[in-house]
């Protein structure tokens, strides 16, 4: 049974006018097509007697039947492709039976692909990713636990489509445990190892030294009397995009909340000197932000690995004010300011001013032209000017720590009933009740750590590290029986609550899981709908959309600063994620048509936003708005994913757009096809720096060979239309403006015409192509890409079966995505081992 992936390429072939040569080969078995090429063009030289080039096909044949027999294919694939197989002197094959051959061997390859990857439509036992990791801790103790960056020097997580919950995926190295027990010890012994300690006042109103540039204009211009900052975080010079306490570099003393009092204002907002100097909008309030910094791990005037925004605050213009901040810091963390929405770089701001305005100014400049000390005195050069820092800590917690209180209950440890404690969060761990199994070697550790006369309390602190190393936490391990096929409830649980909130069950899905309702019909959609509607739902959306869509490569292969200023001063890579999120969410909430992914007549936009889609509501949105529901209608520009700034720029490279790269993404993320890789020696297509010649010249080249073509005629008609987009998904007539003098900058031509024979003028003629013929196609995507976000698993031909079933019944319920996702999570595969 061929899966609907094969169905639908065949019926694209299908489509091609091929010649009756072709059609026969066809109609051929693929075997008997690859056995007479080689015999007849390939077994002279690569039989087993000769076996020139150490290449004998003698014995090769579909279908496929191991690894080896995949990597001789795709051998011969790449060899037929460049037409280095046959040699030029030998004779050669027509071109219908070179593509009759390549698309035999294709086929067998995904074929053997799929049976030699299975896992027999089961989800190989697996472990917390970390993103899961962390969720799951800041659950277990109450707090957020990304301050501690205890995920910081895990390995990079491997994904499988895109997908970072891929049981197959998900390696467990030695480097990996060893980082388990770190992360162990380090989160328990910070949180609830600390000692007891009185809260303490500091006050720093001087000596606010700044490093590089900046040091020697502080100094000569007040001394070191101000903080100031000047720029964004993390520029390419990196001259005020963080402002430390100098004297205040050894950080706090015990991981706690701290009172953060800041005396702050915004400085020349209304500055006389050209706004395009800095890239930013004026006519927005400057915001102060609080960052942590360690000086153990860097620079502590550089960006760090470690660094969430641990508060923010409108500042205020010209005449300061105080700003009180209560912020978690970790043992050892300094707070660090920042002006998120400062200038792109304050280093080529300052040489611009003072080249520019050098009239301006009665001190010396300087030959550098990087000092600043005159036009601090001088001139009015925006930045956030902080006068004064006070700050007071630990702050006690009434009623005892969140992590006290979650990791051991209300009345925080009881020596008395320590094991009874421990037993509980181990519970809480593990996802389920425990057994004698479970509870011995806690029970063990715990008596040996007070037998070498530990304290109690720290017995069990090490017993708690013990069960946050334990397999049974790190991984989704089931308890139902192997020989079984439907997942007994606590597991059934679990799996649906890493697939919805990225986190453990809460105690409603608990109790149904106990009480054994959660694997009936009503009792889980239920579960799934409450789930659905709580907040915490978000952790689904952020990382189904990271792993459907590649989002988590957004912002990888970022533009030239110098030609795209508002992408980094604007942070509009978070921008374009939080659109999509929330279009997403709306459908989700809402059981909008999924449908609406291809077209829509509304999206959501921030002012950032609204100004790169150039949308009326630019002129009106504030920073302070956030994101708003916009209306798209009559717009031909924008409308569905396609028409989506993060999508455009996920698809593109940062530098240039190909419709080949935007065409392979279109591809295999919304229609859910992967076309085969090009051969390993053919070059990638070379930007044409001069700007001479488009894109689609010089793609022309590809349909003169026909075993080129055979991919590039479904691949290209899918991007030719997004050219009208830039590599970050702004609209555009032409091409850059070539350097050659004079030169004409070249049209973008977005018309096309699929394999099938629908032609399209522009983007909104491809959209509804898109849409009208290809829906079920995304749709059966889409839910493959669900199932398998939800499960760990990629899907197999055999689940094509019910994967067709979710389909036809999300139909016959309007299409909505909370149906679609609902008959996702109470389908056979998901409730399957």
């Amino acid at each position: 049974m061929r899966s609907v992936r094969q169905v639908c390429l065949v019926a694209a072939l299908a489509a091609i006018p091929w010649t009756d040569a072709t059609r026969a080969a066809d109609i051929a078995p693929p075997a008997k097509v690859v056995g007479q090429f080689l015999e007849t063009y390939c077994l002279d030289c690569h039989d087993s007697t000769t076996q020139k080039g150490d290449r004998d096909f003698e014995k090769f044949a579909l279908p496929l039947k191991s690894v080896a027999a995949l990597i001789e294919a795709k051998d011969i694939i790449d060899q037929i492709t460049l037409k280095e197989m046959p040699p030029k002197k030998a004779d050669q094959p027509t071109d219908e039976e070179r593509l009759a051959v390549l698309r035999a061997l294709r086929e067998g390859t995904a074929a053997a692909r799929g049976k030699i990857e299975s896992t027999g439509s089961r989800t190989v036992m697996r472990r917390l990713s970390s993103r899961e990791y962390e969720n799951t801790l800041a659950v277990l103790f109450g707090r957020r636990v990304d301050t501690l960056g205890i995920t910081a020097d895990f390995p990079k997580e491997k994904t499988s489509q895109h997908i970072d919950t891929i049981g197959k995926s998900l390696v467990t190295s030695g480097f990996l445990v060893d980082q388990y027990f770190q992360a162990a010890n380090r989160l328990v012994e910070t949180r609830l190892g600390k000692p007891a300690t009185e809260p303490q006042d500091w006050r720093f109103d001087g000596h606010f030294v700044q490093y590089e540039e900046l040091q020697g204009s502080h100094k000569s211009a007040f001394n070191y009397r101000y903080l100031n900052l000047y720029e964004q975080p993390n520029t390419d010079t990196r001259q005020g995009g963080y402002g430390h306490i100098e004297d205040f570099k050894e950080g706090v003393p015990v991981s706690g909340l701290y009172d953060i009092e800041v005396e702050a204002a915004a400085l020349h907002r209304d500055t006389h000197y050209d706004p395009e100097i800095f890239g930013i909008d004026f006519s927005e309030p400057f915001i102060l932000g609080v960052v942590p910094g360690d000086v153990t791990k860097g620079h502590i005037h550089y960006p760090q690995a470690i660094e969430p925004l641990l508060a923010s605050a409108v500042m205020p213009d010209n005449e300061p004010k105080w700003f009180k901040f209560r912020v978690w810091l970790e043992a050892g963390q300094t707070p660090r300011f920042i002006f998120p929405n400062g200038p792109y770089e304050s280093r080529a701001s300052v040489v611009t001013i003072n080249k520019r305005y050098k009239d301006e100014f009665k001190s010396e400049i300087g030959r550098s032209g990087v000092g600043r000390a005159h036009i601090l005195l001088e001139g009015k050069l925006p930045h956030i000017r902080i006068s004064e820092i006070k700050i007071h800590g630990p702050v006690p917690e009434k009623g005892g720590s969140a992590e006290e209180v979650a990791v051991f209950g209300k009345d925080g440890f009881q020596e008395a009933r320590a094991l009874d404690q421990l037993s509980a969060f181990a519970e809480k761990a593990y996802r389920r009740p425990l057994t004698d199994a479970d509870r011995q070697p806690i029970r063990a550790l715990y008596e040996k750590r007070l037998a070498e006369k530990a304290t109690p309390h720290q017995a069990a602190l090490d017993a708690v590290k013990l069960i946050l190393c334990s397999p049974s936490f790190l991984y989704l391990s089931e308890i139902t029986a192997e020989s079984a096929k439907a997942l007994q409830p606590y597991d059934l649980a679990s799996r649906l609550s890493f697939a919805l909130w990225s986190a453990p069950p809460d105690a409603p899905l608990l109790v149904a899981a106990e009480s054994g309702q959660l694997t009936q019909d009503a009792a889980l959609e239920k579960q799934i709908q409450r789930m659905i509607a709580d907040e915490r739902v978000t952790a689904f959306v952020a990382g189904f959309i990271d792993s459907w869509l590649n989002f988590r490569d957004l912002g990888g292969m970022p533009p030239p600063r110098e030609t795209n200023r508002a992408y980094y001063a604007e942070d509009l890579p978070s921008a374009m994620k939080t659109e999509v999120r929330l279009f997403f969410r709306d459908l989700l909430e809402n059981n909008g048509s999924a449908a609406r992914f291809l077209d829509a007549d509304y999206t959501f936009a921030d002012k950032k936003l609204a100004k790169l889609y150039e949308l009326p509501e630019a002129k009106t949105l504030r920073l302070a708005d956030g994101f708003k529901k916009v209306n798209l209608s009559g717009n031909p520009r924008r409308g569905g994913l396609l028409g989506m700034a993060g999508v455009l720029t996920v698809s593109a490279n940062g530098v240039e757009t190909t419709p080949v790269t935007r065409g392979v993404w279109v591809s295999e993320n919304i229609l859910g096809i992967h076309p085969p890789p090009p051969p390993d020696e053919v070059p990638e297509i070379e930007p044409d720096v001069s700007g001479a010649t488009t894109i689609r010249e010089r793609l022309a080249k590809h349909s003169t060979d026909k075993t080129c073509a055979e991919c590039h005629h479904k691949i290209d008609p899918l991007g030719f239309s997004l050219e009208s987009f830039d590599p970050i998904g702004r609209w555009r007539a032409t091409y850059p403006k070539p350097k050659k003098k004079d030169a004409p900058a070249p049209k973008i031509d977005p018309s096309g015409e699929f394999p099938s024979g629908e032609t399209y003028r522009d983007f909104a003629g491809f959209k509804k192509i898109i849409h009208d013929t290809r829906a079920d196609l995304f749709i059966r995507h889409l839910i493959r890409q669900t199932l398998s976000y939800t499960t760990g698993r990629v899907m197999e031909p055999a689940d094509d079966f019910v994967i067709e079933d979710i389909h036809e019944n999300a139909k016959k319920k309007g299409l909505g995505l909370r149906t679609l996702l609902v008959e996702c999570l109470t389908s056979e595969i998901f409730r399957s081992r």
